[in-house]
C-alpha cells in the first residue's frame, strides 16, 4: 500500500491494465508482434515498447541514445518524437526479448509502487525534460496503459475490461478535454449547452455549457434545452477521443438530436490526446 489513497487508486488501475497487457502478448508468436493496431503508426511490438519505455522513465532509467529514421510519417510533433524514441529502438527486438523486458519492467515498477512514500505533489520527471507532480504522472500512466490495453484487445480480437479501474480514470482524463473541444475547437455559440450521453459498460451523461465569453465548462447536471445531444457507446467515445477512428467511420454508432451541423463539427474535433 502507498501512503496516499489517491495514489493507490492509480497504482491499482495501472497494475490491473499492465498485467492484462502482459497476459495478452505473452502467448503471441513472432509474426503477431507486427500486427497493426488502432494507434496510428504503431504495431503490437511498438505499443509494448512504448509501455516498457515510459515505465522505465518512471523508474528513472536513462533514455536511449538513438537517431530516429526520417520516414516515420506518423511522427508529427516534438512530443511524438519523444515517445517514438523508446519505440523505434526496440523495433528489431524478438518476441522473447519483448516479453522478458516487459515482465522485468513490470516487476521493477510494481516494487517501486509498493514502496512509494512520496507525497502526491512531489515533482517528478515528465516528457520533453519538464516536470509534473507524482499524482499527475501516475494518473497519466494509468490512463495511457488502459488505452493501449484497449488498442491491443482491438487488434487481437479479445475485447474486455471496458469497465475496469483504468476505464474510470480514462473517462475522467478524457472529460477534461471535452469543454475545449465543444467551446473552442467546434466553436459552439455563447450561452449554449451540449449534452453528451454515453452508454455501455461505462455510463455517464455530461453537459458542456458555453458561457457568454465563449468559455466551456463540464458538469453532470442535465440541460433542459440543449442545442444538441450526442449519444454514443463508451467504446466509441474512447476511440474518438483518443484519435483511433474518424467520426465518419463510426457515425452509424452515434445518435444526434438537435443541431446536427454543430454535433458533426464537435465529433470531427473529438480527439483530445496528443
Amino acid at each position: 500500500m502507498t501512503v496516499h489513497p489517491s495514489l493507490q487508486t492509480y497504482a491499482d488501475a495501472w497494475t490491473h491494465s499492465v498485467e492484462a497487457i502482459s497476459e495478452l502478448v505473452t502467448p503471441l508468436v513472432e509474426g503477431e508482434w507486427n500486427r497493426r493496431t488502432p494507434c496510428p503508426g504503431w504495431s503490437v511490438r511498438d505499443i509494448v515498447s512504448h509501455v516498457i519505455g515510459m515505465e522505465s522513465e518512471m523508474l528513472g532509467d536513462p533514455r536511449p541514445i538513438h537517431t530516429l529514421p526520417r520516414d516515420l510519417f506518423h511522427v508529427t510533433s516534438e512530443f511524438a518524437r519523444y515517445t517514438e524514441m523508446q519505440v523505434d529502438v526496440r523495433r528489431h527486438h524478438t518476441a522473447p526479448e519483448m516479453t522478458s523486458e516487459l515482465e522485468y519492467t513490470i516487476i521493477r515498477r510494481a516494487r517501486q509502487l509498493r514502496n512509494e512514500t512520496r507525497s502526491p505533489d512531489t515533482k517528478v520527471r515528465a516528457p520533453l525534460g519538464t516536470e509534473q507532480t507524482l499524482e499527475l504522472a501516475m494518473r497519466m500512466r494509468a490512463f495511457d496503459i488502459w488505452v493501449h490495453e484497449q488498442d491491443l484487445r482491438a487488434t487481437l480480437g479479445m475485447p474486455g475490461n471496458l469497465d475496469s479501474p483504468g476505464a474510470f480514470i480514462t473517462r475522467d482524463v478524457l472529460l477534461q478535454g471535452l469543454a475545449r473541444v465543444v467551446a473552442k475547437d467546434a466553436g459552439a455559440p455563447a450561452n449554449s449547452a451540449i449534452v453528451v450521453d454515453v452508454h455501455g459498460p461505462l455510463e455517464f451523461m455530461r453537459t458542456v455549457r458555453v458561457d457568454a465569453q465563449g468559455r466551456g465548462t463540464v458538469d453532470g447536471a442535465p440541460s433542459l434545452g440543449p442545442l444538441a445531444t450526442i449519444a454514443l457507446d463508451w467504446e466509441t467515445y474512447v476511440r474518438l477521443a483518443c484519435g483511433r477512428v474518424r467520426y465518419e467511420t463510426v457515425a452509424d454508432r452515434i445518435k444526434v438530436e438537435g443541431d446536427h451541423d454543430l454535433a458533426d463539427t464537435i465529433l470531427r474535433a473529438f480527439a483530445v490526446t496528443p
